[in-house]
């Protein structure tokens, strides 16, 4: 083979095995075009320079003796590591290609070009460092990347200058944290056409939920502009995610969350000595979507694919093309923190007298931690920071791991799951709240704070040093059990939390969490938007459905997409929905609903449940609700999901309301639409058979079975001692409608806290023949295991 031939390799000829020649970047490349283009994956063509190249340019210019004295020097005390850096960067970039391999580049170049139709194409150049005696050393992150690079010298140059950056101060680091020997990296660069994403757009995908490890998602941030700013963090991108057991049916679209990013700048190509630059976006371009949901569905296909072909999770950069609007993977690797993780055994945070709140961002991890703040605006000053404290910046970048290594959390005003910020603190397994937009002006450095990552897809920053615990859960062991324990689950943002509990579904999840807490508008509100009195209310409700011709749109798109997230934590398993159940007082505190809520003297026993959703008052507000579980089962492809109806007080009320879903698109029976009641008023319990007639299942609300059974308001400080679901009353009200309940064929279960508050509840339920309970993820384990001994003893009894 001849020395041109070695030192140059086209994408086309490589593969997963060449990683000690070209490095882990070029040789996945490689593996791509030559494995996956076939079923549509795009991939920008180029070619890569080998580590033999590498190696005669070190030997042509002599700089083995030199490089190795330079370290050793370091390594003795002698000089710093950024004198030795800068030293080392030096001779590098001084030096002279040697005539062959130069030759061959400037050839390449040239046939890359004559390859896309023009005389001088754009390329990326990309650093892609390798061992030869360690083929597995990904060297993610460390050295550098230059964008527009055009023309044949300015290839050059930009060659040169990535093998001065296999020597930056921060790779240097890297390679003496994980023992690698310098004189055995070698670097081989990437020469790869670009996308013009500078006018479109781009960013990065995981085929893996980044922060709790859940595998059946695709998470993909998008930006305007070219992609160095989402990895970088510098910018605020859109984030969504999609659901993958679901995109082998062309006839769905399982996105499950959208969230749009600030994106207040964009990088795009420049002349001169900087080929690339920063520039703010503009409105429109902040109001809208980078991504189409056809493109976040393709997108999310290519990851799956990419990932099956890999076997293992990976970590991409795509990128749009904004002159055809054709999309490509632009880079592909595994990705490493995750799927290192035990999924056997994971820790549980919960906070405890959190103070005042004073920022928040996007949760990177599920810890918590406290301290003080130390707040580094620049990266000159990283040498002021404090070991052991909560970092607080505007962003990160390379240079910054060595003190991020030291902190105890780490906050940032700008970056999303994808950032150089997040990266970092998953595989230092340190809490981080990123993307806060604010934390370098409301914080300053001593000042004493708790960041809690704990409590969904949020993260909040509290004042003063909170109370936490943390509970060690091993669901390794757990027993099996023919009573189903289920899960109560009611934020989508903390859904994926609890994927590894080996739980039977959801048993319960609360429709109301998304409205309040994701929609906060009166669904009446959004039908009669142009008639509302209330001026504040309908200015707040124009900014918060902004891009939304439609108001009412709004309402459903935001309840599906929340109640797609809590369908995808446990699918295939059943989830059970239960339609909206506020109190009229509830309902009025929602933006807008003053003028659509009557007062009521006692509204938990007034217009709630059932009677809301055939009534003239907020009929068209259930509609909604049923479009959007239409648009759950039917364009999402989530039919695991049952409807459950609250506070259903005569079997004529289950009739109009059954009617009333029918005319909205859900018809018991059709497509797999199963529908429960809620057994919570000594009705469902007396007409129990007739209710089955109507239903398929039974959920026990015992908490109001309990109020109405005994007549003691729950709420009642006063009447605290009188209610008791264990009360003989109530037990009997329970064994009734569960014998009515097996009698008919229908399912019937509990949702509520008293099996995990009082072991001899549950086995009470297991002896009267329950098919299943649910429970908060916290009382998971506990439960399980006194509800496999109860049935241990039901069964020993015979």
């Amino acid at each position: 083979m001849s020395t041109v031939q070695q030192s140059i390799a086209w994408f086309e000829t490589l593969g997963r095995h060449d990683v000690p020649r070209v490095g882990g970047k070029n040789a996945s490349l490689g593996e791509m075009v030559q494995t996956l283009a076939a079923g549509g994956i795009r991939v920008p063509p180029g070619f890569a320079t080998t580590s033999d190249a590498y190696w005669s340019y070190v030997a042509a210019n002599a700089l083995r003796e030199r490089m190795t004295s330079f370290l050793a020097q370091w390594e003795a005390g002698k000089a710093t590591l950024a004198e030795t850096g800068e030293a080392i960067r030096n001779i590098f970039l001084k030096g002279d290609w040697p005539a062959d391999i130069e030759t061959a580049i400037r050839a390449a170049y040239r046939e890359l070009s004559k390859r896309a139709g023009v005389d001088e194409v754009e390329v990326a150049v990309r650093s892609s460092a390798t061992a030869e005696d360690l083929p597995d050393a990904s060297f993610a992150g460390q050295q550098e990347t230059f964008l527009n690079i055009k023309g044949e010298t300015a290839l050059i140059d930009a060659c040169r200058r990535c093998y001065a950056s296999l020597f930056t101060d921060r790779a240097i680091s890297y390679r003496k944290t994980k023992g690698f020997d310098h004189m055995k990296v070698a670097l081989s660069i990437g020469v790869q056409q670009m996308v013009r994403s500078d006018i479109g757009g781009s960013g990065v995908m995981f085929s893996i939920d980044t922060e709790t490890g859940f595998d059946k998602v695709v998470l993909i941030n998008a930006a305007w502009g070219l992609g160095e700013n989402v990895v970088q963090g510098t910018v605020d991108p859109d984030e969504y995610q999609v659901f993958k057991p679901l995109l082998d049916n062309k006839a769905l679209s399982p996105i499950i969350e959208k969230k749009k990013g600030a994106k207040d700048i964009k990088m795009i190509y420049a002349v001169g000595d900087k080929p690339t630059r920063n520039v703010p976006t503009s409105k429109a371009e902040r109001a809208a979507w980078v991504l189409s949901d056809p493109e976040i569905v393709e997108l999310a296909r290519w990851a799956a694919t990419i990932e099956q072909h890999y076997g293992c999770p990976m970590d991409m950069e795509w990128a749009r093309d904004g002159n055809t609007g054709d999309m490509y993977i632009v880079q592909a690797r595994p990705e490493t923190v995750q799927a290192r993780r035990d999924v056997g055994i994971f820790k549980s945070y919960t906070i405890h007298n959190k103070g005042k709140l004073l920022t928040k961002g996007l949760s990177i991890g599920d810890a918590i931690a406290s301290g003080q703040v130390c707040l580094i605006e620049t990266a000159k000053d990283i040498e002021k920071f404090v070991d052991g404290s909560i970092l607080v910046t505007q962003t990160t970048d390379p240079d910054w791991v060595p003190i991020m290594k030291r902190a105890a959390a780490i906050v940032t005003d700008h970056g999303g799951r994808t950032s150089h910020a997040a990266i970092v603190s998953r595989e230092l397994g340190l809490p981080a709240v990123v993307g806060t937009g604010n934390a370098t002006e409301i914080l300053h450095t001593g000042q004493d704070v708790t960041i809690s990552c704990a409590e969904g897809d949020e993260g909040f920053i509290y004042q003063d040093i909170a109370d936490f615990s943390v509970e060690e859960l091993d669901v390794t062991d757990l027993p099996e059990t023919k009573t189903k324990v289920m899960l109560n689950l009611a934020n989508p943002g903390s859904a994926f939390r609890w994927w590894r509990l080996p739980a039977d579904g959801i048993g319960l999840a609360r429709m109301e969490f998304v409205v309040s807490n994701a929609i906060r508008v009166h669904p009446m509100a959004l039908v009669h938007f142009d008639t509302l009195k209330d001026e504040k209310a309908k200015a707040e409700i124009a900014a918060l459905t902004a891009g939304y011709d439609n108001k009412p749109d709004y309402f459903v798109d935001k309840l599906a997409l929340g109640l797609g997230r809590l369908a995808a934590a446990v699918y295939p398993k059943p989830v059970i929905v239960r339609m909206s159940d506020f109190k009229t007082n509830e309902y009025a505190g929602l933006v807008g609903g003053a003028e659509f809520e009557p007062a009521e003297e006692n509204p938990m026993i007034g217009f709630r449940g059932a009677s809301r959703y055939y009534s003239p008052r907020y009929r068209n507000g259930f509609a909604l609700e049923c479009q959007a579980i239409k648009r759950l089962r039917d364009e999402m492809g989530f039919t695991n999901v049952i409807v459950m109806i609250p506070f259903c007080r005569s079997v004529g009320e289950a009739d109009k309301v059954l009617g009333v879903m029918a005319e909205n698109g859900l018809r018991r029976g059709e497509n797999g639409l199963q529908v429960y009641v809620m057994c919570e008023i000594p009705s469902n319990v007396i007409l129990a058979a007739k209710f089955a007639d109507r239903f398929d299942g039974f959920s026990i609300g015992s908490n109001d079975l309990t109020q109405l059974t005994l007549g003691v308001d729950r709420d009642s400080g006063e009447l605290a001692d009188l209610f008791d679901e264990q009360d003989e009353a109530v037990k009997w009200m329970i064994e009734k409608v569960i014998s009515e309940a097996n009698k008919a064929g229908a399912k019937i279960g509990l949702c509520g806290q008293a099996p995990s508050d009082h072991p001899e509840f549950a086995e009470f339920l297991v002896e009267c023949g329950i098919d299943s309970m649910s429970v908060s993820p916290d009382s998971f384990i506990a439960v399980k295991q006194i509800v496999a001994e109860a049935e241990k003893t039901k069964t020993d009894r015979g």
